[in-house]
């Protein structure tokens, strides 16, 4: 790499300039403000004999200098900037504070302020969280599952946040006595948390603390007092190293018991439901590997179930003298298999399920008497229950065009009654129990939507297919509220994820009611990249077949313009991290077709992450985007890249989010692009980005303040449609 300095504006790293065009006979409100503009020194970024000049690339701090107690100049030109485009936003959005808050308001009003879950029971006693009125974060309890017991509460979680900008519970366990609470906290929003130790009889926390751990928590041991846990390394946060703790000592003298030495797995460790075995598990996208040991002998050896191959996914449970394992071998849908404890590698492996070409295996969940599994068909989640003798075979009914099913909180093995979580686009989350021998249901709760007005009949949810360029089917579910009149002044908000496998889901959200009650149409696109239609979903919108995620979400939008929808003067575009990546890939290639585009701590400097292995995330995900290394990925890639295909075009109305903090997508990204927009945009669109400093990828921690964003969020596109109420 070479460094040459190009212009270097100002001590600070800032120059204002005039955004006003004066060929403009309407005036826009932020027209009259000067735009930040970051200085730009130019580093050449030479691979395969290619050089890209990123003139933004300074805008890269390690945690060292973010962490400093005194900034250096590279980091205050950062903060500079930074606090530049912040203070740009509240200015071009000021007119819209007062729809804002009633925005806010009208999100907030909706939630129950006294809210609780529904109580799951495990070793005597029921676990169940609650809110108290006015209460941003919840309080963690449990009663003995005797009559007239007294509530504990475990964590209060009001209490502890106290004074923290920031507050992050991770994994919460208790020790198989009943005695102890393991628990983690993040203060700073960088995923590394601090894991602590309650006594739950005296109500005191033990001296032990374990840091730079991971969020799933400390697992027990059935000795009541020795722990394994996940912890990361400093620099790139994967998870790499399994370690054995013995309450009483110092974090120095824990054991390492795994250590991941490919830089492309992460590993996790778990217990099994039966509290049988500590599980360790070691994955990337096209692989994984487990090994075991008995919860009885914490200081035992542990055996691997099967080595890891090339190609090869499993997940395990353990129920009586089986491993139950869902599996790819052989298998794109994945299938399921059975083998005996004593005999664990793949030739052992004895189908129970097995493999179909036209349904997904997503989940399974064991009973004593009863096989549960997660199936995905036609593009919907269901759920499928047997005995194991085979009969009684048969789906749970559900009668939305789009819906989402799913198997919640099941501990008990010897019941049969299964627990399952319903939503839809029009019907609020519910927790069901379902008796899978009579297949009666009760519904125990359902999410409460605090609204005298508000019914799920006003809504009505549609299941379209688009047709991509290439033929291929692409699934669309949408919702409206009744009377809305679908026609080109319509305005509609298109989102899609379209990566890692990962479905967009057609849930309930009651936040949404603000946009559908004032006339929009909201609608997900099951883009290729995740998994709707099955493996083939996932495994052609990857790799260098990557393109084809961002051309369905264009043909779903296209779609939805040519059959009367909306139209691009009033469709609006939404994706959040890799769904970022998506937004800034169709801004590049098809701006003219969205009036605005909101692009969540979005994942745009695809080439320089993925060449850098020092960046969190960034080497075991080779195997979804490429390794760039080689010349035909970095040339693929490159071509989508969205910060290094930003052109001197015309571009729509875009809403950047980020967070300082952030761990998964580092801040730099969106602040390099929003910068390289600025410099080339031919357009006098409105331009902002929103950099939250407090908080990482998730955004605020509080119960009730991620909502200003939403609020931000959904002003922005009510702003361009003219609407002020």
């Amino acid at each position: 790499m070479k460094t040459k300095i190009i212009n270097l504006f100002m001590a600070s790293g800032l120059l204002f300039i005039s955004c006003n065009n004066e060929n403009k006979t309407t005036t826009k409100p932020y027209q009259s403000l000067e735009t930040p503009a970051a200085k730009k020194i130019a580093e050449e970024l030479t691979a395969h004999g290619d050089t890209r000049i990123d003139n933004y690339f300074w805008m890269r701090l390690t945690d060292d200098q973010k962490n400093a107690e005194t900034p250096d100049a590279q980091t205050q030109d950062v903060l500079d900037y930074l606090n530049a485009e912040n203070d740009y936003k509240e200015s071009a959005m000021k007119h819209t504070e007062g729809i804002q808050k009633k925005l806010y308001d009208e999100i907030v009003g909706r939630i129950k302020k006294d809210d609780s879950s529904v109580p799951y029971n495990d070793n005597g006693y029921s676990y169940y969280t609650r809110f108290e009125k006015g209460m941003d974060y919840a309080l963690y309890c449990r009663k003995k599952l005797k009559e007239n017991s007294k509530e504990e509460i475990m964590l209060n979680g009001p209490e502890m946040a106290k004074g923290y900008s920031y507050y992050g519970f991770g994994g919460r366990s208790i020790s198989p006595d009943n005695k102890l609470l393991a628990f983690g906290i993040d203060t700073v929003s960088r995923r590394r948390y601090t894991i602590y130790f309650k006594n739950l009889e005296t109500g005191e926390l033990i001296k032990d603390k374990i840091e730079n751990a991971s969020g799933s928590g400390a697992v027990w041991a059935n000795d009541n007092k020795t722990v394994f846990y996940a912890s990361k390394d400093p620099v790139t946060l994967r998870q790499d190293k399994i370690f054995k703790h013995v309450l009483g000592t110092d974090q120095s003298e824990d054991e390492l018991v795994f250590e991941e030495k490919d830089e492309t797995f992460s590993c996790y460790v778990y217990k099994s439901r039966s509290d049988k075995y500590i599980m360790i598990g070691s994955d990337q996208t096209l692989s994984t590997e487990h090994r075991y040991l008995a919860a009885d002998t914490p200081n035992g050896e542990w055996k691997v179930i099967q080595p890891r191959e090339r190609n090869l996914e499993y997940d395990v449970a353990h129920f009586g003298d089986h491993f139950y394992i869902r599996t790819n071998d052989n298998a794109t849908n994945f299938k399921l298999a059975k083998t005996p404890i004593a005999a664990t590698t793949k030739e052992n492996w004895a189908d129970v399920i097995p493999h179909r070409d036209d349904i997904l295996l997503q989940s399974f969940v064991v009973f004593k008497d009863h096989l549960v599994l997660q199936e995905r068909v036609n593009g919907l989640r269901t759920i499928r229950v047997m005995k194991w003798n085979g009969d009684n075979d048969h789906y749970i009914e559900f009668k939305d065009p789009a819906y989402v099913s799913y198997p919640t909180t099941n501990l008990d093995f010897d019941t049969n009654i299964l627990r399952y979580g319903y939503t839809s686009l029009t019907t609020p989350n519910s927790t069901i129990d379902y008796n899978m021998d009579t297949k009666e249901q009760q519904i125990l709760k359902e999410q409460e939507v605090v609204d005298p007005n508000f019914s799920k009949d006003n809504y009505v949810s549609e299941r379209l297919y688009a047709t991509a360029r290439d033929g291929v089917k692409i699934p669309i579910s949408l919702v409206y509220r009744k009377g809305t009149e679908k026609s080109a002044d319509t305005p509609l908000q298109l989102y899609s994820y379209g990566s890692y496998g990962s479905s967009t889901e057609p849930f309930f959200n009651s936040t949404r009611l603000s946009l559908l009650d004032r006339g929009f149409v909201f609608a997900m696109a099951h883009i290729r990249g995740g998994q709707e239609m099955g493996r083939h979903w996932y495994e052609d919108g990857k790799l260098l077949k990557k393109k084809n995620t961002f051309t369905d979400f264009i043909d779903s939008a296209q779609y939805l313009v040519d059959e009367g929808y909306t139209s691009p003067k009033h469709m609006y575009a939404y994706g959040g991290s890799a769904g970022g990546l998506l937004m800034g890939a169709v801004l590049n290639m098809k701006p003219e077709l969205w009036n605005g585009v909101v692009a969540a701590v979005p994942f745009v400097d695809v080439v320089s992450t993925m060449m850098d292995e020092t960046i969190p995330l960034t080497t075991f995900e080779f195997d979804e985007w490429g390794n760039p290394k080689d010349k035909e990925y970095y040339e693929y890639m490159k071509s989508y890249s969205p910060y290094d295909n930003v052109a001197a075009k015309d571009y729509p109305n875009i809403l950047i989010t980020t967070g300082y903090w952030d761990s998964q997508v580092q801040y730099w990204e969106p602040a390099k692009w929003i910068a390289k927009l600025r410099e080339l945009k031919t357009d006098d669109n409105l331009l902002i980005m929103d950099c939250d400093m407090e908080t990482g990828h998730g955004g605020a921690s509080g119960r009730f303040a991620r909502y200003k964003r939403t609020a931000l969020y959904y002003a922005f596109m009510l702003d361009l449609e003219g609407m002020t109420e």
